[in-house]
């Protein structure tokens, strides 16, 4: 703000930048006292002074008085402004050339008089009329107490004419007191300025002075005392000015270089806020901008160009429409008309627009903005228009934005542009990181971020709770439909919770059609009944284009009202637990709510998993062999390979209970190879007995999508010796028509090597003539409950018959398991049937109690083969 003269250099306006209303008004009573404190001070002092000085008539007033006057204004008009800080200029002007000069030419009342009008003309020309009262009482004090050293000089030098040294300090003392009195005003505005800037300032102003009032001094004294003299005098001031000049180009690159850093650091520290707040339902890239952000990056530019305004138009949304930020002067209307022709300029260089050289559209813009010039930019992206930037009208010249000021603008707003695009661009990448792309709902991250903070707040006065939502067709959808319609049916159920939730719940997608939802400061039964009621409105048939699809919901929910050691803040573990409730929704019962022994269900179910490569190390897995019978020759034709694991821990497991877990996990390889594996080493040894009984092992779906599997059984086949007809692959028959295309060639793959296949639990999944011709099997095997109803129900004892007669007529064994009675055994045999398997034979036995069994309960011969056969005996 304070020039060479101390004078601000720009508005002294109500306010810094980004201060509230209130404080502004407050800022500007405190300004309007302090400019009529000084200009008070200013007309007494003056008045004092110059009753104490003598008015020397004799000059020749009538033409010295307009000179000093042009000369006070020209040097006013070539002075070279150099900015300091955002907000703060320092001119350097060659005003101390007429005033010392004027203390040998004229009294004090005719310099005072030059000074005032120049210095008042100027500011009425430059359109700074806001000030004008309080650069008066500068003016004022300057003379007068430049006038008033040099007299107090004269009277300690006894002089009594003037000397230069009294004209010396006096010169010097004006632009002491205008940057006092502009630090003064600096310090009323409550604007920001280091004490080391300030004496930096002052110094500076003070060394300018002394040489400018120097080099006036000495050319009035050379030019009095030498004839024609004035041309040296000129070129030493030329000289001087091309110094000045230099000088100021220097200082005006190096703020012009910091005023980019600045916007484009305001720009991506902005950025880094909005980063920084919380991931919310709305859209990021508008979602925390702060307006006095972009106020203080206006005001930066403006104090930068010396405009009386700068306008900040921008697009904080692709769609939307352009928000206008204005530092300065106000704009006589914000709104624009859209076909407003400096907000449609092409490209994104610099426009320089002067109301007296632009044509009757433009002319009309800058009218309508109140400005007799401007300088527009707008600011792209690579593919859209980002906003525009506008200055208006430059105060410290009476020239208008030259060269330099376009060019600064228009790296500035190429840095702006940038800075801009990389803060959208932040926001987007940090949207997309938090929100899922199909529904726009939060997504597992984002929910944990968002859910955190309430859940803390709500933790002291009232229970919160974390609630997942499963659609349990999503997979049969896909299946039938296809991933299309199934997405259109998540959006469709991300739809209707945000409709029931409301827009402030935290609400996301977690993944498939599974949603996570956030209820805070509810007690008691609340959390259930609105579990239940989301479970009801997910539940209603979805139309879905022209097709109207069947939906079921299942809801589980975890409070932090169920354990008091949990961290409330810990969504992690309520959304685990809200997990573990949803899963035990079975059997009708479609809400639940957390309990711990839920999750002591899911912890064995863990520790099984984790501990079954080691349990099968140290001999906890081991296989059990259940006989298989000839019916009609009671010999044993071979055994079923079952697995068993004694936990040391949770005791006998059952295998409907670890093997799902264990296929589940990825390791049912692990658990084939092993059981596949002793089984043959069983078959060895029948063989090496001279045995010939043949073991049939249980294939998962999973063993039917590797492609490996055939090499590694036939590899296994090889090691232990084991011809391939004495090994059986049993495979369920909704295991192959999961994914016939991949089954089908590992099993015509296993077949073609000679090992024996047979469709377990036959009659229960697709039964029928053209499943099994399409099959590769050797045999079926009657699902027990069959069997076991034979004797009870009449339907039962026609499907098994229905199944004997279709195997044999397709050339296939049949096997009957579960058969645990004489009559039913009775029954098999007179329908033909070929092997049995059950109680009413052999439980599953170990490898020792088997062979116990063997020993007692069958008897050795030779077959026909000069094989030893064994018979069951009756």
């Amino acid at each position: 703000m304070p020039d060479s003269d101390g004078r601000p250099d720009g508005p002294v306006p109500a306010a810094a930048a980004g201060s509230g209303g209130a404080e502004a008004r407050a800022d500007e009573r405190r300004f309007r006292v302090y400019t009529l404190t000084v200009f008070s001070v200013g007309v007494l002092t003056a008045a004092a002074v110059s009753l104490w000085l003598p008015f020397d008539g004799s000059a020749k007033l009538w033409w010295i008085g307009p000179v000093l006057a042009l000369s006070f204004l020209l040097a006013e008009q070539l002075g070279i402004n150099v900015d300091v800080r955002s907000g703060i200029s320092w001119t350097i002007s060659f005003t101390e050339i007429p005033l010392v000069i004027g203390f040998f030419v004229a009294p004090f009342e005719v310099v005072l008089a030059a000074h005032l009008v120049a210095g008042i003309s100027t500011l009425v020309v430059r359109r700074v009329s806001g000030r004008v009262l309080y650069n008066a009482g500068a003016f004022l004090l300057e003379i007068t107490s430049a006038f008033a050293v040099a007299g107090l000089v004269e009277r300690i030098m006894g002089a009594t004419e003037m000397t230069w040294p009294a004209a010396l300090a006096g010169t010097l003392t004006a632009p002491l007191t205008s940057t006092l009195l502009a630090l003064a005003a600096v310090r009323v505005l409550r604007r920001r300025m280091r004490i080391g800037t300030a004496l930096r300032l002052t110094g500076r102003i003070l060394v300018v002075g002394f040489v400018n009032a120097s080099v006036g001094l000495s050319g009035y004294l050379v030019i009095a005392g030498t004839a024609n003299a004035w041309p040296l005098v000129l070129a030493v001031f030329a000289g001087l000015s091309a110094l000045y000049w230099a000088y100021s180009d220097l200082l005006r690159e190096q703020r012009d270089m910091e005023a980019l850093s600045d916007v484009s650091l305001m720009v991506a520290r902005s950025g880094q806020q909005a980063a920084a707040r919380p991931a919310s339902g709305a859209d990021d890239l508008a979602a925390g901008v702060n307006v006095s952000e972009w106020e203080t990056i206006a005001e930066r530019i403006k104090d930068q160009l010396s405009a009386g305004r700068v306008v900040l138009r921008l697009r904080l949304e692709p769609t939307a429409d352009m928000r206008a930020v204005v530092a300065g002067e106000p704009m006589p209307s914000a709104e624009l008309p859209a076909d407003d022709p400096m907000l449609r300029l092409p490209g994104s260089h610099v426009r320089h627009f002067r109301i007296t050289e632009a044509n009757s559209d433009i002319a009309a813009g800058l009218l309508n903005r109140g400005a007799q010039e401007a300088l527009v930019v707008p600011l792209r992206s690579a593919n859209q228009l980002l906003g525009v930037v506008e200055a208006h009208d430059r105060l410290s010249r009476w020239r208008g934005f030259g060269k330099y000021d376009v060019q600064l603008l228009g790296t500035m707003a190429s840095h702006l542009a940038t800075a801009l695009d990389n803060r959208r661009l932040l926001a987007t990448l940090r949207h997309d990181a938090y929100h899922d792309p199909l529904t726009g709902l939060l997504n597992r991250p984002g929910f944990r971020q968002v859910a955190r903070e309430p859940l803390a707040e709500h933790s002291a006065s009232a229970d919160s709770a974390v609630l997942r939502i499963d659609l349990d067709v999503f997979s049969a959808v896909s299946d039938a439909l296809g991933y299309a319609w199934a997405d259109r049916m998540v959006v469709a159920a991300g739809r209707r919770l945000r409709d029931a939730l409301g827009p402030d719940v935290p609400l996301a997608r977690l993944e498939g059609a599974s949603f996570a939802a956030l209820l805070t400061g509810v007690r008691g039964h609340g959390v259930h009944e609105a579990a239940e009621r989301l479970r009801s409105q997910l539940s209603v048939p979805y139309p879905v284009d022209r097709l109207t699809v069947e939906a079921n919901a299942m809801v589980g929910y975890a409070s932090t009202a169920d354990d008091e050691t949990l961290d409330p803040g810990d969504v992690d573990a309520l959304l685990q637990r809200a997990d573990v409730a949803v899963r035990a929704t079975r059997g009708g019962e479609e809400v639940r709510g957390y309990v711990p022994s839920m999750g002591q269900i899911f912890l064995r179910r863990f520790q099984m998993v984790t501990q079954f490569r080691q349990a099968i190390e140290e001999g906890q897995v081991s296989v059990h062999y259940q006989p298989k019978v000839s019916l009609p020759s009671k010999q044993v034709l071979g055994v079923e390979a079952l697995v068993r694991w004694q936990h040391p821990e949770f005791g006998r497991l059952d295998p409907d209970e670890f093997v799902p877990a264990v296929e589940a996990a990825g390791l049912v390889g692990v658990l084939t190879g092993f059981v596949l594996e002793q089984s043959l080493i069983r078959v060895r040894k029948w063989m090496d007995e001279g045995l010939r009984i043949s073991v049939a092992v249980n294939l998962s779906v999973r063993n039917l999508a590797d492609e490996d599997f055939p090499a590694k059984v036939v590899e296994a086949l090889r090691k232990f010796d084991v011809p391939p007809e004495l090994l059986t692959f049993e495979l369920t028959e909704s295991g192959v028509m999961a994914d016939p295309q991949k089954a089908l060639p590992i099993l015509r793959e296993l077949h073609a090597h000679g090992i024996v296949l047979a469709v377990d639990d036959f009659g229960t999944g697709y039964s029928s003539l053209a499943y099994l011709r399409q099959l590769p099997v050797d045999e079926v095997k009657i699902d027990k409950s069959f069997v076991l109803g034979m004797g009870t129900d009449l339907g039962d004892l026609a499907v098994v018959r229905s199944i004997v007669e279709l195997g044999h007529s397709l050339g296939l064994a049949v096997v009957a398991e579960g058969v645990e009675e004489d009559v039913a055994r009775d029954q098999l045999e007179a329908m033909g049937c070929d092997v049995a398997q059950g109680y009413l034979i052999s439980r599953p036995l170990a490898e020792d109690r088997l062979e116990a069994w063997l020993q007692a309960r069958t008897a050795r011969s030779v077959g026909r083969k000069m094989e030893t056969v064994l018979t069951l005996l009756t």
